[in-house]
């Protein structure tokens, strides 16, 4: 899963980034725009829960819309990691999305899966339609 975050929608950079993802050769199998409640962006964040940043990473993604896709590509969870880069857009590598369309820690544009298991669970809260039987 990828999220392109409020602070990148806001600055219409959406369209870019994934035509970024795409020229990375990455498939984009669904893509959602949708604004998050707070329920869900803690459950997208949950291993953050017990740290001083929460408060303000579920008001920040609560901000404004997002955009989540679904991702297809061998090696996609790492490769996506190369692609977005540092957390802190300033540590991040030139070409990397961060680099590009972040500003800070917190606004840094983008957001990837770190696992398997995590980015079954984080395509479940933005495609849940997609496992309704």
């Amino acid at each position: 899963l990828a999220i392109i975050k409020p602070d990148a929608v806001r600055a219409k950079n959406t369209g870019k980034i994934i035509d970024r993802i795409e020229q990375e050769g990455f498939t984009v199998i669904d893509l959602k725009k949708v604004t998050l409640d707070r329920e869900p962006a803690e459950q997208l964040y949950q291993k953050g829960k017990n740290k001083s940043f929460f408060s303000g990473v579920i008001d920040f993604m609560t901000s404004g819309p997002v955009v989540a896709l679904i991702l297809e590509k061998v090696n996609a969870i790492a490769d996506f990691a190369d692609l977005v880069g540092n957390v802190d857009p300033r540590k991040a590598g030139d070409r990397t999305l961060r680099r590009q369309f972040g500003t800070d820690i917190r606004h840094n544009g983008v957001h990837g899966s770190d696992s398997p298991e995590n980015a079954q669970r984080e395509i479940k809260l933005f495609f849940a339609d997609r496992f309704k039987m």
